[in-house]
């Protein structure tokens, strides 16, 4: 018997990924021979168009079926996991290591038939924590869905793609069990502005370790204008871009947010918002000033206003010095409005700085 037929036996035999060590083992041969020997075996089957296929998943290997049979052979296979299960594997490897009790809260009682069928059949494993344990998917998971290693990152976004394959996109952030809303810090206080109690506050723009984890079981993330693409880049849910300029701005996000809060709570809000604007527009009335806003935020606080502009008129900008391209803003102005790095509160509280740095600065100058 030749030790390519000893690697080819072996593989089919097991049934899932064989690693390296243990074809060396048998064949009492070095790294570099066996795999010489598994590189062999792969281009026999390619050249001879076999129905089955030798998958190098990086110092592992399996022997399985094509993908262009897969169809064919099903009703011969071993029984798939169902949709159900699916999903309740789907949550486990998102969201893993994770405690049985928050998979039981997101899928219900039936997960703990789940969670036990999983266990025989080998693809999540049970770690003891307290009173109850810890999941979390073990390698015979990563050969079952043809990944190559059982790194969280890799699951996740395997996770992302099936739960998409089987639910659309919208659906996605039911399969993988998100439930909260989260903010970052500036936008804490929309949270309540709506009277949304369960929610999540997290740096989406620079998460740290603990921060990322957060963010797994948030289905909806609100942040400032402008930074979508950086949060993208830790964040696969829905985003929400707030602005936090106007009095409509906040008037915006609390009625994108409505769905998620309490209904009387955002009335009451949107109200409010409505009676500042009015207010503060019915103080700008006696402004008799013209005025020449440095930025587009500045603009849009003086339109709000119904303050006049021209081209010679009162400088207005913002005090953050530079702007993002590293030119200097406000050198020269009259008035400084001050921005978010300046100011602390609520966002209400905040824009209604604004507004008053921009009337009375208008009302000593004049």
């Amino acid at each position: 018997m030749s030790d390519r037929e000893i690697v080819e036996a072996a593989l089919f035999a097991a049934g899932s990924a064989v690693e390296i060590q243990k074809l060396q083992k048998i064949l009492d041969k070095d790294k570099k021979q066996v795999t010489k020997i598994v590189e062999t075996l792969i281009r026999e089957y390619e050249e001879r168009e076999s129905g089955l296929e030798i998958v190098d998943l990086g110092e592992r290997y399996v022997m399985q079926v094509r993908s262009k049979y897969s169809d064919i052979i099903r009703p011969f296979a071993p029984r798939e996991l169902s949709s159900p299960m699916l999903r309740t594997l789907s949550m486990i490897a998102y969201h893993q290591p994770v405690v049985q009790s928050d998979i039981v809260d997101m899928r219900g009682n039936k997960a703990y038939d789940h969670i036990r069928e999983l266990q025989n059949r080998g693809f999540i494993e049970s770690t003891p924590q307290g009173r109850t344990k810890l999941l979390s998917t073990t390698p015979l998971f990563a050969d079952y869905f043809g990944l190559e290693d059982n790194k969280p990152e890799l699951i996740r976004n395997k996770m992302i793609e099936l739960s998409k394959q089987q639910s659309g996109k919208e659906g996605l952030d039911r399969w993988l069990g998100r439930r909260f809303v989260g903010f970052t810090p500036m936008y804490e206080s929309l949270a309540q502005m709506c009277g949304i109690k369960d929610y999540r506050m997290v740096d989406a723009y620079n998460p740290t370790e603990q921060e990322l984890q957060t963010l797994d079981t948030v289905y909806k993330m609100v942040i400032s204008r402008g930074y979508k693409e950086e949060v993208e880049k830790h964040y696969s849910g829905e985003i929400i871009e707030a602005g936090s300029t106007t009095f409509d701005d906040l008037a915006e996000a609390v009625n994108i947010l409505k769905s998620e809060g309490e209904p009387a709570r955002v009335k009451e809000t949107l109200e409010l918002l409505e009676e500042l604007k009015n207010e503060y527009r019915s103080r700008a009335m006696t402004i008799s000033a013209r005025v020449t806003p440095e930025t587009e935020m500045v603009a849009r606080i003086v339109k709000d206003l119904h303050i006049g502009v021209s081209k010679d008129g009162i400088l207005i900008a913002p005090d953050y010095e530079t702007n993002t391209s590293g030119e200097e803003i406000g050198r020269e102005a009259d008035i400084l409005v001050p921005t978010h790095r300046n100011l602390e509160g609520g966002l209400i509280e905040r824009v209604k700085s604004k507004y008053d740095a921009v009337i009375k600065g208008l009302r000593k100058a004049e």
